[in-house]
């Protein structure tokens, strides 16, 4: 069984030629609402992915918010340990351009109530994936218990910050960005330089169109992006994590692991929403069987 703890957001979404500069008004189209949140995507990207079952820890307020992130969260099999809040649902502002890049403001609200000491009991549970839209201090106490337990601990270090060295201590793997990579190493400059700096047994560094790379053991995997003609970016990542977990969970060797969550994030790319992006197992397998097929000479 895979825990999420993390953050449920009600992602307000709006698409436009391009994302505004600091002080410019764009005129914008289409207006949606979707479920959303790194934590909340993350468990519907371990669910959807097959062969684990998946539950999550969050908090949502008493409002009309909640309702449609709890529905999809249920409809995707994730069983909820829900903390209800004295706060509104946590909310996201996403602006989505014509090139299928995003700008995002998030309000955290009842993602904040989350605290230490909220851990549901981890029988059974092989691994506790987590992300940082919920208070740092949160953060450390899960993945000090569940160490205590013997669960495997996942870090996807979004939003980018400099991480306490006790947190890094108690990671088995770290999740990041480019970015993110620069901001947990303390420094910037190219991936290895930043990576021998992070004292975390397997570090994963998403690439984008580039794909992604893995240091594990001191070596380093690479995995090539798969080409898409990209929508809307929104939850790429946070599919990437999700189904990543959920191979890791399956047994997958690394590698295999990297293939598939690239595979699942390119397709989240190719659709719309946060959630709603997020593909099926058969949909990954189908996919990647085409790619294979494709290549084969």
């Amino acid at each position: 069984m895979i825990l999420v703890a993390g953050s449920a957001n009600l992602d307000f979404v709006v698409r436009a030629p391009r994302i505004p500069a600091p002080g410019e008004t764009v005129l914008g189209r289409e207006f949606r609402t979707f479920p959303g949140g790194k934590g909340a995507n993350q468990a519907i990207a371990c669910a959807r992915a097959g062969g684990c079952e998946t539950e999550m820890l969050l908090a949502l307020g008493d409002d009309s918010f909640a309702a449609p992130i709890a529905q999809s969260l249920a409809q995707a099999g994730v069983r909820m340990h829900l903390i209800q809040a004295g706060e509104p649902t946590g909310t996201a502002f996403i602006c989505v351009s014509d090139d299928a890049e995003n700008a995002i403001t998030v309000a955290p609200g009842a993602n904040s109530c989350l605290r230490p000491g909220q851990l549901p009991l981890l029988s059974g549970c092989t691994h506790l994936l987590m992300q940082l839209e919920t208070p740092l201090d949160t953060v450390v106490d899960y993945a000090r218990a569940a160490r205590a337990a013997g669960v495997a601990v996942v870090l996807n270090a979004a939003p980018a910050r400099l991480l306490p060295p006790e947190l890094l201590s108690l990671l088995d793997v770290l999740v990041v960005n480019k970015g993110e990579l620069a901001a947990v190493a303390g420094r910037s400059g190219s991936i290895e330089q930043c990576l021998v700096r992070i004292d975390v047994p397997c570090v994963v560094v998403t690439l984008g169109d580039r794909g992604c790379c893995a240091r594990v053991a001191g070596k380093l995997v690479m995995q090539d992006a798969f080409a898409v003609m990209p929508v809307d970016t929104t939850a790429a990542g946070d599919t990437f994590c999700g189904v990543l977990v959920a191979e890791l969970a399956r047994g997958r060797a690394l590698p295999s692991a990297l293939r598939r969550a690239n595979a699942a994030a390119a397709l989240a790319c190719t659709r719309a929403g946060a959630q709603s992006s997020i593909p099926e197992y058969a949909e990954v397998e189908e996919f990647l069987g085409r790619h294979l097929r494709a290549a084969a000479p």
